[in-house]
């Protein structure tokens, strides 16, 4: 089976405060793209707000047909939210305010016992608990030691990339991450970067349950609508 496609629709916000307005609203966009096959929508919950708001997460969780994934920092105000909304699931991710987008995965070695009880918190509130991290050997055993179900392979260096060879290099990273993570009992889940030109090889990564992609659908969807744009995403990662 290939993995299931969770849709971000934070851009589609992005687009909205930029004039603090009320449209176009993510809520329609997410509803959209379930209606177009997305197995799953992902939103972001900033602690700047910059793009989706309270309101935004709160809708969407009465609205939402499919799985409800919500990433944010692992701050006590943060899950507080999560505990009351109870989303699907909650991706843990690093944040910074100056970043423009999130830059790296989460440093799970250094704060294994704070990560332990904010996981723990979460779980206890019906959540399951992803950690998006580097695919390097020590965060993905730590990231099973703090108790996660799942974490994100961060593909933003695969992305990212400047040359075929550097590519590949990456891809091998993320490869043996999949299949270190899978033998530690943990869902593989992957995302950051990803287009329509870069996917078919990620999409092919052992293991690999749920795939998140968000920037690259929404300016898709600019010039043909989300409905189509989540369509010729789902079949790249079909025939990947």
């Amino acid at each position: 089976m290939p993995p299931i496609l969770q849709v971000n629709v934070d851009h589609v916000a992005t687009l909205r405060q930029a004039r603090q307005t009320i449209e176009p609203d993510p809520v329609d966009a997410a509803l959209q793209a379930e209606q177009a096959g997305a197995q799953g929508i992902t939103i972001h919950l900033r602690e700047d707000r910059r793009h989706i708001q309270d309101r935004d997460l709160a809708v969407m969780r009465q609205m939402a047909q499919t799985r409800l994934n919500l990433e944010m920092g692992a701050t006590d105000e943060m899950i507080e939210i999560a505990c009351k909304v109870k989303p699907d699931m909650v991706t843990l991710v690093p944040e910074k305010r100056e970043e423009v987008t999130t830059e790296g995965g989460l440093e799970v070695v250094s704060q294994v016992e704070f990560l332990k009880k904010q996981v723990s918190r979460l779980q206890a509130g019906g959540m399951e608990v992803s950690l998006f991290i580097d695919p390097e050997a020590d965060q993905i055993k730590m990231s099973a030691q703090v108790g996660a179900q799942a974490v994100e392979l961060h593909t933003g260096e695969y992305a990212n990339a400047i040359s075929e060879e550097a590519r590949q290099t990456e891809l091998s990273r993320l490869i043996q991450g999949s299949e270190e993570a899978y033998a530690l009992g943990l869902q593989v889940n992957a995302g950051h970067g990803l287009t329509y030109f870069n996917i078919q090889p990620i999409a092919g990564l052992p293991y690999l349950n749920e795939l998140n992609i968000g920037h690259s659908i929404v300016s898709r969807s600019i010039y043909v609508g989300m409905t189509q744009a989540v369509r010729e995403m789902l079949e790249l990662i079909r025939n990947a």
